[in-house]
Order: structure tokens, then sequence, then C-alpha cells
């Protein structure tokens, strides 16, 4: 009961969150787009940006959003292909279709609670294909430092290649000077912190690894280890760098065809899907439900450095969050959640014979 309640709190909090920002960021843009229509001739009345919201929902090309939901699809079928890569050196054979439920499960999960996906992710391989759990969740800690890697690399590109229309945003738009005193004070502050945290830990770490609790900790810990070692026993490394690449381009490609689906954005070139994608992707990240919010905010500004309007960057957000949220993370998370134990009834989980199978060391 303890447990579900510290759950439950936690996802009114990252819920809430996610509410508080979507909230601001409506009444932000909502007193910007009524301005906008008092200045027309003759001032439209009774506007708001909710009505405008809802009817640009009605306008939306469903056909291209359907395109989305597929490359959001294809990802992720290539994402369950490179996680079997990892899993295999641990001497199984998890089929593929568990591997991607359990992806799919994860997604839905991460709704209710931030970062809770990846451990079910790999609690439900784990379950089903009579793997150790702590080896499972290894892999997908690799699977995340992967993307992270990703992500990291596409920012760089994204932002050389419009370092100025970034640059010139945000000097229009950025108090810079207040924002490079601030940072310097945090880490005054925090890199001693962090200094002392490590010295504390490195001190105690005889007695730490002596007690009860530090050696159940050791324990997990080289499961957890031998779960990401499975990096260096890749069969096809070339093959897994692939894999890599086209995960990240069906999700490129889900921004790209998503600005066909609606007329503000339609006729924007590929340069401006690069950069929202790259915002909406850090928005993604913000330990909200699914980035709501936050994915709200960065996506509006990347638009916003092209000249598109406050209102229709928050419409187009909108469109997509939900769109993806709808028909990819909810629809194909309940489905697998479903559907995987009844594929699984009758299902006997295989092992690699030992001459295949290259444990991590």
């Amino acid at each position: 009961m303890k447990k579900i309640l510290l759950n439950f709190l936690r996802f009114c909090i990252f819920l809430g969150v996610g509410v508080v920002i979507l909230v601001l960021l409506y009444r932000h843009q909502n007193a910007a787009y009524q301005e906008e229509c008092a200045q027309n001739v003759p001032p439209v009345a009774d506007c708001s940006l909710l009505d405008k919201v809802l009817g640009d929902f009605a306008t939306v090309n469903y056909g291209w959003m359907l395109a989305v939901i597929l490359s959001f699809t294809a990802s992720n079928i290539v994402r369950s292909i490179r996680w079997l890569m990892l899993l295999r050196p641990l001497g199984y054979e998890p089929r593929l279709l568990n591997a991607f439920f359990c992806t799919m499960i994860g997604y839905f999960a991460n709704l209710g609670l931030p970062r809770l996906g990846e451990f079910l992710r790999a609690a439900f391989m784990a379950r089903f294909e009579k793997m150790p759990f702590e080896k499972v969740i290894g892999t997908v800690v690799v699977d995340r430092a992967m993307d992270v890697i990703s992500i990291l690399i596409i920012t760089a590109v994204g932002f050389v290649l419009e370092f100025d229309t970034i640059w010139a945003f945000a000097q229009a738009n950025i108090p810079i000077a207040q924002l490079q005193d601030r940072l310097l004070k945090l880490a005054l502050i925090g890199i001693p912190l962090m200094l002392l945290g490590l010295f504390s830990l490195w001190y105690f770490r005889k007695a730490l690894a002596a007690s009860k609790i530090g050696q159940k900790v050791l324990g997990i810990a080289d499961g957890f280890w031998q779960g990401i070692q499975t990096v260096r026993q890749l069969e096809r490394p070339w093959l897994f760098a692939l894999y890599s690449v086209l995960i990240w381009v069906f999700f490129l490609m889900m921004t790209r065809l998503s600005f066909y689906a609606f007329a503000p954005t339609k006729e924007l070139p590929s340069i401006v899907a690069l950069m929202v994608f790259i915002f909406g992707t850090w928005g993604i990240i913000v330990p909200s439900p699914g980035g709501m919010g936050s994915y709200h905010f960065l996506v509006k500004t990347a638009l916003s450095m092209y000249k598109v309007s406050g209102a229709n960057g928050f419409s187009y957000a909108n469109i997509f969050f939900f769109a993806v949220q709808l028909g990819g993370n909810i629809f194909q998370g309940l489905s697998s959640w479903i559907l995987l134990p009844l594929m699984n009834r009758n299902y006997t989980p295989a092992k690699l014979p030992a001459d295949e199978a290259t444990p991590a060391s």
C-alpha cells in the first residue's frame, strides 16, 4: 500500500508539472492571440485560442497523421530488433513480438510515471522470456544510452546548421547576461556538493560494501553490468549502428510528415522539421507525462524562430502531441499490455546453444 501511494504521489507531481507548464503556456499564448485579434480591422470578437486549436484539429489531414503513426511504429519495430541484439549475448533468444510488446508497454507506462516504462519494459521481458531482470535492465540502459548519444549528435548537427537563426532568436528573446550569471552561481554551489558526495562514497566504500544492503546492491550491480557489457559482444556492430540510425530517421520522418498535415506548416522546409524535432525531443525528456507542457513550449518556440505565429505553433504542438499519444503510446501500449500474456500463453522461451551464446563478462 505504501509503495502504491508513493507511486501515486509521484504521478501527481509529474502530472502537475506538465499541467502547470501547459496552463501557463496557454494563458500566455491566449493573451497574445487576443491582442492579435484586437489589432485586426475590424477587431475579432470572442477571440479564443481554445476555439482556434479545436478548429485547427478539424482541418488536419489525418492521412498524413496516419503516416506519422506508421513511422512511429516502424521506429519501435527497429528498436525492438536492436534490443534483441543486446539480449542474445546473455544466452537467450527472445521473440521479436515480445520485444515490441514490452517496448510499447514501456512507452505507455511513461505516460503515467516518467522512467517507470524502462523498469516495466525490462520486467515484462524478464517475466515472459524467463531471463534475469537485472541483466535485462542493463540492456535497457544501453538502449537508452544510445538514445542519449544519438540525440546529442543530432542536436549538435542541428545547432551547427542553424546557429545564426538560433543565436538571433536568443539575443532577441533571452536575457543572456542574466542567464550566464545564474549558471555561474549554480556551478559554484553544485560542483562542490557533487565532489563532496563522491568523496564520501569513496571514503566509506569498504563499510558500505561489507553491509548486508551493500552486498545486495553489489549483486544486482553485477547482473546489471553484465547486461550493459552485451554491447561489447555484438556479432555485427555495423548492423547495430544501422538500426540506431534508422530509429531516429523514422522519428525525424514523423515530424516531417506531420508538417504536411497542417496548413501553416505545410510549406516549411526540412531544416525546420529537424529543429522542431530536436526541440520537441528535449521537451519529451523533461519529466512530465509524455512531455506534456514542456513539449508544447519548446515546439512552439522552435516554430516561432521561423516566423510561425505562436497560436499556430501551439495548435501544431497539440495536434502532433495528442495524435502520437493516442494513436501510438496509448492505443499500441494498451494493446500490447493485453496481447502480451495472450500471445505467450503456450510459449516456451528458448535459450541459445552454448556455442552460439556469448555471455558478457
